[in-house]
C-alpha cells in the first residue's frame, strides 16, 4: 500500500475514533443526567407518599390543631408535612358527630362535623372511576375522586392552596342519619335496597339522588378552613357566561387582559399570577367550571386564591380544552 493510500486510511480510522467517541461519551453524558433525573423523580415521590397513619408522634396536639396551624396568607399547608398522614387518616376515620347540608352552591354536597369538632365537607361518589362526562367542560355532577386527584396535584405542583381532602366510606344508616339535623333528613330516601339523598343546592333535586352501594357511600371529605381565616368570594375575571350563544369578553378581546391588569386586585400584588398557575392546573385536571374563587378575607390582594372546588375535572380524559388557558395566553406572564 503506498504511503498516500495508508494516510487516508488512517485519517479516515482516526475519525472514526473520534466520532466513537464523542458518542460514547455523549451516550454516558445522557446515561447518566436519565439516571440523576430518575433518582430525583423516586426522591420527590418518596416525599409525596402519604401513609394513613393512626398516631401523631412527639405532641399532645389533635390533628385539627395541627392543621390550623399550617394555614398561612400563601400556604394552606407546608412543603415538609410529616403529620398528614395522621391528620388524612382521622379525616377518614373520626366518628361523625353531626350532619347537615352543604353550604350554598349548585351541587350536591354534605356538611360533616367529625370528634373534636373539625368541620368537612362530604362529596359523594355519582359516577363510576371510567365514566366519560360527554357535552360541555363544566357538564355532569361533580366528580368526588377528582377533589382527591386534584388535592395530591396541589402537592406535586408545590402550589400547597388546596384544601386537605381525602376518599371515606360512610354508612348512611349508621353513621350519618340518627345525627343529621331535619333538613338533611328529610332529602334521604330508599331507591330499590340503597339509601339514598338528595341535600339542598341550586340542582340538587328529589329526582337526582345520590345513592349509596346499599347503605355503604363513598365520597370525598375535604378539611374546613379554620374560622379564623375567614374567606372572600370573588368573581373570577375569565369566568364563562354558561348562555349558549353569548360570550364571555375574554372569549372574542384578546386584549381583555389588559383591562383586567388595571383593575383591583390585579393591578398590583400576586393575584394575577395567582390567577395564571391556577389557569395552568385547571388545564391539567380539566375544570372548566372556576366562575369564582376564594381568598382570605380583607388581604388587599395579597392572600393566594384558594384552590377550593375542583370536583368539575378528570371529566373527559380525551378532551384538553385549551380555553382554561386563556388567562396564561392572554396575559403571557
Amino acid at each position: 500500500m503506498k504511503l498516500k493510500q495508508r494516510v487516508v486510511l488512517l485519517a479516515i480510522l482516526l475519525v472514526i475514533f473520534i466520532f466513537t467517541k464523542v458518542f460514547l461519551i455523549d451516550n454516558l453524558d445522557t446515561s447518566a443526567a436519565n439516571r440523576e433525573d430518575q433518582r430525583a423523580f423516586h426522591r420527590m415521590m418518596a416525599g409525596l407518599r402519604v401513609e394513613l397513619v393512626p398516631k401523631l408522634d412527639h405532641t399532645l396536639q389533635s390533628p385539627w390543631e395541627i392543621a390550623a396551624q399550617w394555614v398561612v396568607p400563601r400556604e394552606v399547608y407546608p412543603e415538609e408535612t410529616p403529620e398528614l398522614g395522621a391528620i388524612m387518616h382521622a379525616m377518614a376515620t373520626k366518628k361523625i358527630i353531626k350532619a347537615d347540608v352543604g353550604y350554598k352552591g349548585t351541587q350536591l354536597k354534605a356538611l360533616l362535623i367529625l370528634e373534636g369538632g373539625q368541620k368537612v365537607v362530604f362529596k359523594p361518589k355519582r359516577y363510576n372511576r371510567d365514566y366519560v362526562v360527554e357535552g360541555e367542560p363544566y357538564a355532569g355532577y361533580d366528580r368526588h375522586n377528582a377533589e382527591v386527584a386534584a388535592f395530591h396535584l396541589d402537592r406535586i405542583l408545590g402550589f400547597r392552596r388546596a384544601p386537605l381532602v381525602v376518599g371515606r366510606f360512610v354508612n348512611l344508616r349508621t353513621e350519618i342519619k340518627p345525627v343529621a339535623t331535619e333538613q338533611l333528613l328529610s332529602t334521604f330516601l330508599t331507591v330499590g335496597n340503597n339509601t339514598c339523598f338528595y341535600g339542598k343546592c341550586y340542582y340538587c333535586r328529589e329526582t337526582e339522588p345520590a345513592c349509596a352501594d346499599g347503605d355503604t357511600m363513598e365520597g370525598s371529605v375535604t378539611l374546613w378552613l379554620p374560622d379564623v381565616w375567614p374567606l372572600q368570594k370573588h368573581r373570577h375575571p375569565w369566568g364563562r357566561t354558561y348562555r349558549e350563544g353569548k360570550l364571555a369578553r375574554w372569549e372574542y378581546d384578546e386584549s381583555y387582559c389588559d383591562a383586567v391588569k388595571k383593575t383591583s386586585p390585579y393591578d398590583s400584588g400576586p393575584r394575577l399570577l395567582d390567577i395564571i398557575d391556577t389557569a395552568v392546573f385547571d388545564y391539567l385536571i380539566g375544570n372548566a367550571d372556576r366562575h369564582h374563587y376564594e381568598s382570605f378575607q380583607d388581604d388587599e390582594g395579597a392572600s393566594m386564591l384558594i384552590l377550593l372546588d375542583n370536583a368539575k375535572s378528570f371529566g373527559n380524559p380525551s378532551l384538553d380544552e385549551r380555553s382554561i388557558l386563556a388567562p396564561l395566553y392572554q396575559c403571557c406572564m
